[in-house]
């Protein structure tokens, strides 16, 4: 059974909504007119590589920086010129920034003794979100005396147990190994679902932002380029770089002409319930793993399909990865789990082929943001 396609919420039930944001630093954009609104209780990812814009969104949405033209509103009410400590949102940054003369308890019950919460209440409200975030016990401990991960959960703690409406959260994980990232990507997603607070979480880290997030939106210099429902945006990203970045893509050229669209050697290419382009300068995307490799000598005729020669086989335990070269002198990867079939090796002559529903087409030059219902339609 499919799950319902995430949406975006109307403007008048929004955690967040922003209108028109543009961020300028002297002649430099960084954010150019961004138009995003949040659900109340979502898991919403801005993802993007360094400078992209995504960080530089946040803050504004946390009131770090002003806007150069827009306006951000929470939950209705106009926040744009507020301070930070005047908006009902919290942060948590990369560094953490935990106070190394304090306890874990004194830490985590820090903004609420700021805002006046008698001693014994902000301890008891601590405590609760210390146990939620797995640290009770630690009340006595100093950062010092924390691994990277267990840091990261008192900064998290001491961000949520002033209920915010927002939680902001810049990089959190970035100083964090594989290993402990991992486990922390499963625990902030259910610690998320049980506070039910809206979470604005920025990365660069591809796997990160698909494993948690129910919406995300990917940015590139200053423009959102894509936006909707992990899944979607994998599997039918809106333009090439959106589909390049969020994981590996295989961009074949495409030739136009009146018997359709083709790949460069000439065979027909055909995409489920998608038109053939019209115009030069298009081209189809195929992920890695969506590709089929058979050998040469069993070749079938049909859509879709190419031949290409084995030029490197990378062992990577439960897949093997394999670079083809083509005929026209592009280059291919393919994914293949390691399962009993044949061994593929360097030199073999391989039939590529992948199913008509499996492909996407990329537009010569994005134009506009792209949404789950603009893809589907």
């Amino acid at each position: 059974m499919t799950e319902p396609r995430p949406v975006s919420p109307a403007a008048s039930d929004a955690a967040i909504s922003i209108k028109g944001v543009s961020r300028r630093f002297g002649d430099a954009v960084a954010v150019q007119y961004v138009d995003l609104d949040l659900a109340r209780g979502e898991f919403f990812a801005l993802l993007g590589p360094s400078g992209c814009g995504k960080t530089t969104t946040l803050r504004m949405v946390g009131g770090f920086e002003l806007p150069s033209t827009g306006a951000i509103y929470l939950e209705g009410k106009d926040v744009t010129t507020l301070p930070p400590y005047k908006r009902d949102v919290n942060t948590v940054f990369q560094s953490y920034a935990l106070f190394p003369h304090l306890t874990v308890m004194e830490n985590t019950a820090f903004g609420l003794r700021r805002k006046g919460v008698g001693k014994a209440e902000a301890a008891a409200r601590a405590g609760e979100y210390l146990e939620l975030v797995g640290l009770a016990g630690f009340d006595k401990r100093r950062p010092s005396q924390l691994s990277g991960g267990q840091q990261q959960r008192v900064a998290l703690a001491r961000a949520l147990v002033n209920h915010p409406k927002v939680l902001l959260l810049d990089e959190p994980m970035g100083a964090l190994d594989a290993k402990i990232r991992k486990t922390m990507q499963h625990e902030l997603k259910r610690i998320q679902r049980e506070v039910g607070i809206t979470f604005l979480y920025v990365t660069h880290d591809q796997a990160e932002a698909m494993s948690m997030a129910d919406r995300l939106a990917v940015m590139n210099s200053g423009l959102i380029e894509d936006m909707g429902a992990p899944q979607r945006v994998y599997d039918r990203p809106a333009t090439q770089f959106v589909a390049e970045f969020l994981g590996t893509c295989n961009v074949l050229p495409i030739i136009v002409d009146g018997a359709g669209a083709r790949l460069p050697d000439g065979n027909p290419l055909v995409i489920d319930g998608v038109a053939a382009p019209t115009e030069p300068g298009w081209k189809v995307g195929i992920r890695p793993e969506k590709l089929e490799l058979t050998p040469a000598n069993r070749a079938a005729s049909g859509a879709n399909r190419t031949t290409a020669t084995v030029t490197e086989v990378t062992y990577l335990g439960a897949s093997t990865e394999a670079r083809l070269a083509t005929p026209w002198g592009g280059e291919l990867q393919a994914y293949r789990q390691n399962t009993a079939e044949t061994v593929i090796r360097p030199g073999d002559q391989v039939e590529v082929s992948w199913h008509a529903a499996q492909a996407f087409l990329l537009p010569p030059t994005p134009t506009a943001i792209a949404t789950d219902e603009e893809v589907a339609a």
